[in-house]
C-alpha cells in the first residue's frame, strides 16, 4: 500500500541536441503537469560546472516555477549552504516566500553540488570543499527568518518570511542536525541507498521536538523510471545510466538520447558501476515499480517519497509521474 504523498526533484535537465532554455522549459511543463496530477512538492537541486544541469541558481527557478504554477509547493533540493553567505539565502527565500506564502520550502544540504575547483571559485576561498562552519551558518540562517538578527544585521526580505526548512543528506551527519533542530529531514537514497536507513534510524533516535515539528518527519528521495512495460522502461534508463557514467569518469555531457545511450558500448567495468547504481533505484513497468516501491516504504517507513526522473524526453518524464500516481500508488 502506497498512502504516502508523492513528490517531485528535477535536475533540470539539458538534452543533447537542445539548448538551456529547452531544457527549462521542459522542466517547467513538467512542474506544471505534476501538479495536475497531485503530487505535493517541486523541488529542484543545486549544481554547478555540469553541462548537462540547468538548476544552479535554484531560487531564481524556483520564483519562474512558483509563478507558473499555483498549488504544488516549490523548493529546494537543496541549497547547498556552504557555496553561499546565510543572509543571502535568507533574502532570496524570503523574497520568494512573501511572493508565494505557504508554498516555498528550503532544503539545505552542506555539499558543495559540485568539483572542487568549481567550489573555490564559488566560495572564493581555499577551503573549497570544507563544510566545517556549516553548523554556524545554519544557526546564522535560522537566525535571519525567526528575527534574532546575526550581528545586527535584519534579513529584508527574511525576518518574518520563514519557507518550511528541510535537512537534506546521504550520510548520517545531518540526519542527527536536523533532529537535534527539530526539523524535517531529506535523505538522498538516489545517491547513498546503502546509508539510508542508518540515517533515518540515527533521526528518529535523536529527534528533539520544535516549535515547528512535534515528532520526525522523514523524505526519500529515489530515482525512479516508470513506463508502460518493463522492456521501455529499461531503454528509457539509458541514457541516465550514461550520465552517471561519465559523471564519474569526469567528463559530464548533456543528457544523451535513447538512441545515443543505446550505441555506446560499455566495457565489463562500466556494466558492473551500472549494476550496483541501479541497485538502489525504481525501474520498470507499474506493476514492477509497485513492488519495489513497497519495499523501500516498508523498509524506511517514510512520511513521504520523492521522486528523481532523468530521462530525456518531456512526454516521457510527465509519463513516468502519470503512471505513478494512477497505477502505482493508485
Amino acid at each position: 500500500m502506497i498512502d504516502v504523498p508523492l513528490s517531485v526533484l528535477d535536475l533540470a535537465p539539458v538534452q543533447s541536441g537542445r539548448t538551456v532554455g529547452e531544457g527549462l522549459d521542459a522542466t517547467t511543463e513538467l512542474a506544471r503537469r505534476t501538479e495536475a496530477l497531485g503530487y505535493h512538492r517541486f523541488w529542484v537541486a543545486e549544481h554547478h560546472n555540469m553541462p548537462g544541469i540547468a538548476s544552479s541558481a535554484p531560487s531564481v527557478l524556483l520564483a519562474h516555477l512558483a509563478a507558473a504554477t499555483s498549488t504544488i509547493r516549490v523548493g529546494s533540493g537543496g541549497v547547498m549552504l556552504p557555496n553561499h553567505a546565510p543572509l543571502v539565502v535568507a533574502e532570496q527565500f524570503g523574497t520568494l516566500h512573501a511572493l508565494h506564502p505557504g508554498r516555498i520550502d528550503l532544503g539545505i544540504g552542506r555539499a558543495p553540488g559540485t568539483d572542487q575547483a568549481t567550489a573555490r571559485a564559488l566560495r572564493r576561498t581555499a577551503d573549497g570543499l570544507s563544510a566545517e562552519s556549516f553548523p554556524q551558518e545554519l544557526a546564522a540562517l535560522l537566525g535571519y527568518f525567526r528575527g534574532s538578527d546575526p550581528g545586527g544585521i535584519a534579513a529584508t526580505p527574511g525576518r518574518g518570511e520563514e519557507p518550511e526548512v528541510w535537512l537534506l543528506g546521504s550520510s548520517g551527519y545531518s540526519a542527527q542536525v536536523a533532529a537535534l533542530l527539530g526539523v524535517p529531514f531529506a535523505f538522498a537514497h538516489h545517491i547513498a541507498p546503502d546509508n539510508t536507513e542508518p540515517a533515518l534510524a540515527l533521526y528518529r533516535e535523536h529527534f528533539r521536538p520544535s516549535e515547528r515539528l512535534e515528532r520526525p518527519h522523514a523524505m526519500v528521495a529515489v530515482a525512479a523510471i516508470c513506463a508502460d512495460t518493463d522492456e521501455r522502461a529499461e531503454i528509457l534508463a539509458g541514457p541516465r545510466d550514461l550520465a552517471f557514467l561519465n559523471l564519474v569518469r569526469g567528463t559530464p555531457q548533456a543528457l544523451a538520447t535513447p538512441e545515443e545511450a543505446a550505441a555506446f558500448r560499455p566495457s565489463e567495468q562500466e556494466r558492473t558501476f551500472i549494476r550496483q547504481r541501479r541497485a538502489g533505484q525504481l525501474l520498470g513497468s507499474p506493476e514492477t515499480v509497485r513492488g519495489q516501491l513497497e519495499d523501500l516504504l516498508r523498509r524506511t517507513q517514510a512520511d513521504e517519497l520523492m521522486i528523481n526522473t532523468l530521462v530525456y524526453d518531456i512526454d516521457d518524464r510527465a509519463r513516468s509521474f502519470e503512471l505513478l500516481t494512477e497505477k502505482v500508488a493508485a
